[in-house]
């Protein structure tokens, strides 16, 4: 039996104030040390507080202010008397056990730091993984939105709609109908010239293939052409649009596209922005090379002369900004120097005869742009 049980009244110069957790009624009350803290106030029952229930709450200097776990979360118990708070303090065995101590705090910043790893890897490798995965499998006619906002945002930036020459475009349409069939690509394919002096090509989802006026004025043949619009359908092929979208989106894309919400008008206006100003990695772009240099040889052509055409622009414009093809295909001498070195003769017929090819290079007349 413990020898307190009968009570030991804390005597107290100063007064202790309790709050029932309640009101906010401050009480005066005095303290008995027993079995357990008796806090008593005259014409009111005891409240009994076990001590392996009390921790230390926050309190103002020269005052011990306590909670109890069994109680109301609110109610407190203040001491302000110094002996009685080093004789409740001797018998309160767990007062700082809810505190953070060093090891705690180690504790807390060592989850931090893991926390902020984990973020790291999730955007350096769980995104670029799920873009991986997902890409494929977006449905077409998701894919399909996509591409019209694209297009019409190509659209808006370039202020033209497409040229409507109707022997250039069938001889354009004959051209990229070659492609896609070698490419193995389905025949929903729209293709267009839109007339502007920027010389570029882009294919986007849905199977668009557009080609800027800037870049057919500077091709010297439809091999030259070939081999750009190759390379774009390589991006096609390799869904590298799709990935780039998902990646770059970031989580917000990435669940709009997993419960279907990316055909929300806002996220759609946020890919068709990313995909007219995208630009691949160094792999996409590789594996595109690849592509294009596997078509063109399929068709019995060399992919030098794309080669050819863009060093020419390069070399003349110095590929800044959204004015040459480099702007979202960045060149360098090894990627010249591959195609180049899988020059080979001609074994196929041409891709289009020369009044096809003169129709073409008229496609958007003879104005100005």
């Amino acid at each position: 039996m413990s020898d307190v049980s009968p009570g030991v009244p804390a005597g107290s110069s100063k007064p202790t104030i309790f709050f029932d957790g309640v009101s906010s009624r401050r009480r005066r009350v005095m303290l008995t040390l027993g079995d357990s803290l008796e806090i008593a106030e005259d014409g009111e029952a005891p409240i009994r507080w076990a001590y392996a229930d009390i921790r230390r709450a926050d309190g103002p200097a020269g005052v011990l202010r306590l909670a109890c776990t069994s109680a109301s979360p609110l109610a407190r118990l203040e001491i302000r008397d110094a002996a009685v708070a080093a004789d409740v303090t001797a018998r309160c065995l767990h007062l700082d056990e809810h505190r953070t101590t060093r090891r705690g705090t180690a504790k807390i910043v060592g989850w931090s730091v893991a926390a902020a790893v984990s973020i790291v890897c999730v955007v350096l490798f769980g995104v670029p993984l799920a873009a991986d995965r997902l890409a494929p499998l977006v449905p077409k006619p998701v894919e399909r939105r996509i591409g019209d906002a694209a297009e019409v945002q190509m659209k808006t930036i370039f202020g033209r709609s497409v040229c409507e020459d109707a022997a250039g475009k069938a001889a354009y349409t004959k051209l990229v109908n070659r492609l896609r069939d070698a490419a193995g690509l389905d025949d929903t394919m729209t293709a267009g010239v839109l007339p502007t002096s920027v010389p570029n090509a882009f294919a986007l989802p849905g199977g668009k293939v557009f080609v800027l006026k800037g870049l057919l004025d500077k091709a010297e043949s439809p091999d030259e052409l070939a081999g750009i619009l190759a390379h774009e359908l390589g991006h096609l092929k390799h869904y590298d649009n799709m990935r780039g979208l998902i990646y770059n989106g970031g989580t917000s894309f990435l669940i709009g596209l997993l419960f279907g919400d990316v055909t929300g008008s806002s996220a759609v206006i946020f890919a068709s922005r990313s995909l007219v100003e995208a630009s691949y990695s160094r792999e996409a772009e590789t594996g595109a090379d690849t592509f294009a240099i596997e078509i063109m040889h399929k068709l019995g052509r060399s992919p030098k002369p794309a080669a050819e055409l863009m060093f020419r622009i390069t070399g003349k414009e110095g590929g800044s900004g959204l004015t040459t093809i480099l702007a979202s295909h960045p060149l360098t001498e090894d990627r010249l120097a591959r195609m180049t070195k899988e020059d080979r003769p001609a074994s196929g017929p041409p891709l289009l005869t020369d009044k096809e090819w003169q129709a073409l290079k008229g496609i958007c007349g003879s104005g100005k742009v």
